[in-house]
Formats: C-alpha cells, structure tokens, sequence
C-alpha cells in the first residue's frame, strides 16, 4: 500500500505506533495519505496529503488507492453537523468537515467502493471566504469539549478548529499553531483585523494558541470548549470569568 484514503469517520493519528500513544491529530472522511512505511502487518506511518502531517495509523481505518487519485484534490466537503454515507448495504455518519471523494450529483468513489450522499455539502472551489460564511461555520461549534489532537465536534484542539474550518473555506493551512503562524499576510493592529483572522498567542518563548477573530473585538476558539471571548490588544478575556487567559502574539490574514 503506497497510497489511501480515510474510510471511517475520524482516524486517530498517534505519534508512536501504539495504541496507547498521544493522539497528535485525526484525520477524516475521505482525507488522503501517503503510506511510508509498516509495523507488524498492523500500524502504518502516514504522511496527509493536505497538510504534510506524519504519524501512525492502524491500517484497518484505510482504504487503499492509486497515487494518480490520491493527489486528486477532494471539491466538495461536508458542512452538516452528522453526515449520511451510503456505501452499499451499510452506512458511515462521518463529522462536519469530512471530504467527498470523486463526488456529483448524489454518488462519489471511495477507493473502487461507489458511495452515495444526499446531505449539505460545500464547493470549496466556489468558495468565498468572508464574515457571513466564517460566522455559519464557525458558530456550529460552540460548546464543542476541547480535546489535544481533535478534529471533530466531540472534541476539537484550537489549531484543529482553525483548520477545518479553513478547510470548508477553501483554504489549506498547517496543523498546528506554529506552522499556521508562519503562513499569511501580518495585520500589524488589532483594530485592522476583519473577521476571519487568526489571531495568535504566546506563552513569552513558543506560540500555544490560535483562534479565529469574529472582529477586532470578539474570538472564537477551543479553550476548554469552542467558545467566543472578548479580545483586546493585550490578548483573550474570558467572557465567563473576566480574567486574561491568552497573550496576543501576532494577526495572520490567509486569503
């Protein structure tokens, strides 16, 4: 197996190949991989194609795939909350923010397996990036529990967040904070910040949050839960207990 796609709804990514291992990301529905190597017949160390992400999966949670499909980019991509795949005699509920491989009009391909989808979806190449869009993205978050390495609703981390909601934008960014932070054009000041933008914090030596700015005012991001908070030029206030919790380090703007 050289090349293979997603075939449950999220893959935990580990960074050792066991199961006891951190979970250092998930990769979801019909997201892509290349294979670099394989342990005991069982594990496989990956490689996404999205955003060049590397750890270990099981190979049970693959469906292999040829490289000319794999580096097919996927246009379409789930928006509803639970998604509806139909493949045969069974069905798979796969997360918001999951991709549709080879899709139209109701069917795609997965691997050499037709499946068929007749839920809400997004055309990423059709997609415009701004604050109506960022605001319905975004919002279908909130309250979901904060956890390292998420990428789904029942626990998402901040760069997770900032990710697949890009992702639904149309845009492909890095996995984590400090990656992401390197990309972009600077928003010198917080007042000329839009919605949309990624607003990121330090701990005074390394980046160790992100989040997406609804205005130069308020942030949405994963602290605990996916919530909205207060931003000033100093950093985040937690609207619950009005106390800082986050310091601004710098405002990317990615489109």
């Amino acid at each position: 197996m050289e090349y293979a796609i997603i075939a449950v709804p999220a893959a935990p990514v580990r960074r050792k190949a066991r199961h006891q291992r951190e979970m250092v990301s998930q990769l979801l529905f019909g997201e892509r991989v290349k294979v670099l190597k394989e342990k005991d017949n069982l594990w496989v160390k990956i490689r996404s194609l999205h955003d060049d992400y590397e750890g270990w999966l099981t190979k049970a949670l693959l469906k292999e795939t040829t490289e000319k499909d794999a580096k097919r980019n996927s246009e379409f991509v789930t928006t509803g909350l639970i998604n509806t795949i139909v493949a045969g005699d069974h069905s798979i509920k796969v997360p918001l923010g999951s991709s549709l491989p080879f899709f139209s009009e109701g069917a795609g391909r997965l691997g050499d397996t037709v499946y068929s989808f007749n839920g809400y979806f997004i055309d990423r190449t059709q997609s415009q990036p701004g604050p109506e869009l960022v605001q319905h993205l975004t919002h279908q978050w909130l309250n979901a529990p904060y956890m390292w390495g998420g990428r789904t609703l029942f626990g998402i981390d901040c760069s997770g967040f900032v990710q697949v909601n890009y992702k639904m934008m149309g845009l492909d960014i890095p996995r984590d904070a400090w990656q992401q932070a390197q990309q972009g054009r600077t928003v010198s000041k917080l007042k000329d910040a839009v919605c949309g933008d990624l607003a990121f914090f330090d701990d005074k030596e390394e980046i160790v949050h992100v989040g997406i700015l609804l205005s130069s005012e308020s942030i949405i991001h994963a602290s605990g839960k996916v919530r909205i908070d207060t931003i000033d030029k100093k950093g985040i206030v937690n609207s619950d207990t009005g106390k800082r919790t986050h310091s601004l380090m710098s405002i990317k703007r990615h489109w």
